[in-house]
């Protein structure tokens, strides 16, 4: 019993059903007792979760997330929760229903047909109903986020890959006779993610100061074409410096881009993007992608991504001594612990080169001192 509706005056009651045991029904009673002392109420509701993933997909995440992450989104909701859990009522939803699906995924849950999910892949899952749910407790549909009781699988730790210095000229060297030499070049050098560099307009970069400013992104949605979207936080809207070399290699980037340009009989624009087809179109991120694993399988590197060339940036600039908080800023970090938390592996040599070069200037400051004995 409810009580009575503060608007209407009508006593409310709600009927949940509770598959489990009678202590699990205990305890959601209490749950919901407390909830109801505490003023928060929630509207009976026959909604099924699927029912509700298809409103919070509308309602929420199509304007309050990045197209690609919508996409993603979207694609756990329709083509795994709902066919499997999609037809149970949505205040019915128990931890059991959902331990028992990340099992069902991690055993058969490939769309092919070929075996189970990662258990990196189930916990994106994971993170997904999370979400959903907590929007519904939120709004007052539910009373408990039940996906909190629930532990998603451990994936695997695996060790970050990057490109050792070595390795990047090695690399930078294959890429030259490729269509994509100056935008692999770029990526390594600024740490830009993908949707960053695709997105930069020549506006954007100014070759006389030698900075560039990442103010928007580029996606590709399946059915929608081409979005450009602002950075997903104020951290990720930021001013980079370029080095010499980039700066360097960018002018003569825009010069054959102007040449390209005019035997189409127009002018480089503005608001041209700088990686694009020779008409201007923009380049398919998936297409860059592709490229980037095709080259790194030539040369032999394996397990590494076009986003680790991001990831090689940062290790590389740590280990030259940059501050993390000047790292944290070119990445476009939210915060710099985030960049400490990416880079952990990285700090134990910075800690023991920054022990030796303490050690080294005391060393030298020794040298110079005259030797005094007190005595």
């Amino acid at each position: 019993d409810l009580g009575r509706d503060p608007e209407t005056g009508k006593r409310q009651q709600w009927t949940i059903t509770i598959h489990g045991s009678k202590k699990d029904a205990e305890h959601e009673l209490r749950t919901i007792l407390t909830r109801i002392e505490g003023g928060i109420r929630v509207k009976p509701t026959k909604l099924t979760l699927g029912e509700y993933l298809e409103q919070w997909l509308r309602d929420y995440v199509a304007t309050n997330t990045a197209p690609t992450t919508a996409d993603g989104y979207s694609d756990i909701v329709r083509s795994h929760l709902i066919p499997e859990l999609g037809r149970l009522l949505l205040n019915a939803l128990q931890p059991s229903h959902i331990q028992a699906y990340y099992a069902r995924m991690l055993e058969r849950g490939r769309r092919d047909g070929q075996g189970g999910l990662s258990a990196q892949t189930v916990k994106h899952h994971h993170r997904v109903l999370h979400e959903a749910l907590k929007y519904a407790v939120k709004h007052g549909i539910i009373i408990q986020n039940i996906a909190e009781a629930v532990d998603p699988p451990r994936p695997d730790s695996k060790e970050m890959v990057t490109l050792e210095p070595e390795n990047v000229h090695i690399f930078l060297e294959a890429a030259h006779d490729t269509p994509y030499y100056v935008l692999f070049y770029t990526a390594l050098y600024t740490g830009l993610r993908r949707s960053e560099f695709l997105g930069l307009r020549w506006r954007d970069i100014d070759l006389d100061l030698s900075t560039l400013s990442v103010v928007q992104t580029l996606h590709h949605i399946p059915g929608k074409g081409y979005i450009f979207r602002e950075p997903k936080t104020k951290r990720s809207r930021r001013l980079i410096d370029l080095s010499p070399s980039l700066a360097l290699l960018l002018r003569g980037h825009r010069a054959n881009q102007e040449l390209e340009r005019k035997l189409l009989g127009r002018l480089l624009m503005p608001d041209d993007l700088v990686f694009s087809y020779p008409d201007g179109t923009p380049l398919p991120p998936n297409s860059v992608t592709k490229a980037f694993g095709k080259l790194a399988k030539s040369l032999g590197i394996s397990g590494i991504r076009l986003h680790d060339l991001r990831h090689t940036h940062a290790t590389l600039m740590l280990k030259q001594g940059a501050h993390p908080k000047v790292v944290s800023e070119r990445l476009g970090h939210s915060s710099v612990a985030i960049t400490l938390d990416t880079y952990s592996h990285v700090l134990p040599g910075i800690q023991a080169a920054a022990a030796l070069r303490f050690d080294e200037g005391l060393q030298r400051y020794a040298e110079k001192a005259p030797s005094e004995r007190v005595g």
